[in-house]
């Protein structure tokens, strides 16, 4: 799929620098050409020569070489990829792309280009979280720019979180997809999966059975169709899908924030097993046994995810498709809950004990839109999520 594509490499300034000499190898591997531009700060990291070597290409490094800016190269470099990509993206290179400032060379490129531009962000986690850093997120992705994690773990400065650059065979699978021409090439898709934790106390939580297997299925599938996945999963024991923009929540709640934060969309597709209800008051320290008796709970209802999404007044995705769980009454009660909650089509699926399908590896189940109701045989999640990805394609 790389063979002879070419690819602008990006590298910023940050620790993560280092896996971009992995990132290169892995994409010359796979027959890319891969022509690297470092900042200034980026060469605290990894050396030109290291650089150089890996990809076999000369390293671009300066808005102002005579040499190269007498032919205009910062125009050329621009223009002349098919993807460029930026890894390590760092928090102040991201802010120079949502803002449009063009200082050096990196941002310079990056602003003189109509081509496709795909970025691994790296940074502090509290960098990350921070509102200027989401708005700046925000303005990128409304301008099509994609994103490859980050993901969440261990990072060099001692704290743990979100923040971490994707692995180096994480992003040549989004830039593999990036670079797919598909049925859904250009569209931006929402998937969210997996069960959500509502919290009792600090180490008790309600749940529920939800793998997050066909979640990741579905991501994977709409990834291969050539589209641009935003993956938003409660606490899974599935795999992450490659080549997507991971955001990982814990309680309905976040989840409901994270889908409104990835919206607008052209297609969202809810499959993850979100808690209807929640803890009213949750307790800051463990609930003890006491002689009084049992505690006793207070419910509250959790937002609604699939019904604020389709009945969105504007900027309602093209096509909304929810999922329905049922252990009786499938088809009936699935047809019901399409028309109260708005969307477009519902995935109805039998998840009795006996059927082996909550938390296994196949799925049996019905499509209903307004065409009425499609039963499909039952098959392995993947060829499910594969059937789902070529309908959706066809509906946009």
């Amino acid at each position: 799929m790389l063979t002879d594509k070419r690819i602008l490499l990006i590298i910023a300034g940050g620790i993560a620098a280092y896996k971009s000499l992995d990132l290169i190898r892995r994409l010359r591997e796979r027959g890319a050409w891969v022509t690297p531009v470092l900042t200034r700060a980026a060469e605290e990291f990894v050396t030109p020569l290291s650089v150089s070597s890996l990809a076999g290409e000369k390293v671009y490094r300066d808005l102002f070489d005579l040499t190269d800016e007498a032919e205009m190269g910062h125009i050329q470099l621009s223009r002349s990829a098919d993807l460029i990509v930026v890894a390590p993206a760092t928090a102040d290179l991201l802010a120079k792309m949502a803002n449009g400032m063009a200082n050096d060379l990196a941002s310079t490129l990056l602003l003189a280009t109509d081509t496709p531009v795909l970025t691994a962000p790296a940074m502090n986690v509290r960098m990350w979280e921070h509102p200027a850093t989401q708005r700046n997120l925000e303005t990128l992705q409304n301008d099509g720019v994609g994103f490859v994690g980050p993901n969440e773990g261990d990072m060099a400065c001692g704290e743990y979180g979100p923040g971490r650059m994707s692995e180096p065979l994480e992003i040549v699978a989004a830039i593999e997809g990036a670079m797919k021409v598909g049925p859904l090439s250009g569209r931006r898709v929402l998937v969210t999966s997996g069960p959500t934790h509502e919290p009792i106390d600090p180490v008790r939580y309600i749940a529920n059975r939800s793998s997050g297997a066909q979640g990741t299925a579905i991501a994977e599938a709409m990834v291969a169709q050539g589209a641009e996945v935003v993956f938003v999963t409660g606490p899974a024991e599935a795999g992450r899908p490659h080549g997507v923009h991971l955001v990982e929540v814990e309680t309905a709640q976040e989840m409901m924030q994270a889908v409104q934060g990835a919206l607008p969309v052209d297609a969202a597709i809810f499959s993850a097993a979100v808690a209807d209800w929640r803890v009213a008051s949750a307790s800051d320290s463990k609930i003890k046994k006491t002689k009084q008796g049992l505690p006793t709970l207070e419910f509250a209802e959790n937002p609604d995810i699939l019904a604020t999404v389709s009945q969105m007044a504007m900027g309602r995705p093209k096509l909304v498709v929810g999922f329905a769980a049922e252990t009786d009454d499938v088809i009936d009660n699935a047809t019901s809950k399409r028309e109260r909650k708005g969307c477009d089509w519902i995935v109805a699926n039998d998840v009795s004990p006996e059927t082996g399908i909550m938390g296994g590896t196949e799925n049996a189940v019905t499509l209903i839109s307004d065409s009425g109701a499609e039963a499909w045989p039952r098959m392995g999640k993947r060829d499910v999520a594969r059937l789902l990805a070529e309908r959706v394609a066809k509906a946009l």
